[in-house]
């Protein structure tokens, strides 16, 4: 007998790709999916080894329904599970416990099948298990990560890292860079697009009418005017001022050992941080288990886990699906919430 919440409606259909196949991407998506109530909300298509992903259902004793089916043989599915096979691939009988050339090919070509279904309009969002970067350099690719592969193949500029997680929203003005590096690359336009975003995220996906953005300062203290650097008044005063102009409410700079504080404190809905673990330490130290990582900027919608690979605990029966159960549940509503807004004329 049918499920009356099978009935609510149409339900999205979420590409899932597996990550780097020697890290707990497979272990992830198979527990998560073994969570009937988020299985009731979409349909999946999963992008990677259909030996492995059965290989860990089995071990984990986890009974799933899959309907199998080569990657090349994309198209849209009425059944709720399906798994897209890259027996190209060579799967060794076992797996190298870190990062591979054979891996980060494998992984690579997940994340591109995921990318150009989710661009024919086949899958609704897509979610990325983790990829070692490593095994991507060894693979001869030249991205730093998810996030530059992801532009590049959607033709945009402009793109932003968001984490979404209950307590906090913290965008990135910078990504995977050097800490050296930072000061070099941040311009007031470089700080802007985060801003800019950022609003436009709060308030079509998660219906924010007058979103509120507290902007980290790069120095201690904010530069405690110009004392330990000049950045706050030359570069983000300057961005936040150009974002104020489009009708942006944002503030700052503020230190950034105070202005996670405000957000959590209620006074703003996001924080844009200058650098990585900036906007990364209190977003993992608040919400580890259910921390999601949203791309903004691109045609499609794209959500992760907030962790890597965990090669260390790969294969043990230890790695936590917390964390992808909400990337799911996230790039499901954003889907549904895309699908129920009408599409302005182009």
């Amino acid at each position: 007998m049918t499920d009356p919440q099978d009935m609510a409606g149409p339900r999205p259909t979420i590409g899932v790709t597996m990550g780097d196949p020697c890290g707990i991407g497979a272990e992830i998506i198979v527990r998560a999916l073994g969570q009937r109530d988020l299985r009731r909300r979409a349909r999946f298509v999963i992008f990677g080894f259909s030996e492995q992903f059965a290989y860990v259902a089995d071990s984990l004793e986890i009974n799933l329904g899959v309907f199998r089916d080569h990657h090349e043989a994309i198209r849209r599915y009425s059944h709720d599970l399906v798994v897209l096979d890259y027996d190209e691939f060579s799967l060794p009988a076992v797996l190298p416990r870190g990062p591979s050339a054979m891996s980060g090919r494998a992984s690579m070509a997940f994340c591109n099948g995921a990318i150009e279904a989710a661009r024919a309009g086949l899958i609704d969002a897509m979610v990325t298990a983790p990829i070692s970067k490593r095994s991507w350099q060894m693979g001869r690719f030249k991205y730093p990560g998810h996030t530059e592969l992801l532009a590049k193949k959607c033709h945009v500029r402009n793109v932003a890292m968001m984490f979404v997680a209950p307590q906090l929203k913290v965008a990135l003005a910078t990504i995977h860079h050097s800490l050296f590096s930072v000061r070099d690359l941040l311009s007031i336009g470089r700080v802007f697009n985060p801003i800019e975003l950022a609003d436009r995220a709060l308030r079509d996906w998660f219906g924010l009418d007058e979103p509120r953005i507290g902007v980290a300062g790069l120095n201690p203290h904010a530069g405690e005017d110009g004392q330990f650097g000049d950045e706050e008044d030359r570069i983000i005063a300057p961005a936040i001022l150009m974002a104020n102009e489009a009708g942006i409410h944002a503030e700052g700079p503020f230190p950034a050992d105070t202005v996670f504080i405000k957000a959590i404190d209620g006074q703003f809905d996001c924080v844009v941080a200058m650098y990585h673990d900036q906007g990364l330490i209190p977003i993992k130290l608040l919400a580890w288990r259910d921390a999601v990582n949203v791309t903004l900027g691109l045609p499609i919608i794209r959500t992760s886990p907030d962790h890597g690979t965990a090669f260390d605990i790969a294969g043990k029966k230890k790695a936590d699906p917390s964390s992808m159960i909400a990337a799911i549940n996230l790039a499901i509503d954003l889907a549904n919430k895309r699908a129920a807004t009408p599409q302005q004329p182009g």
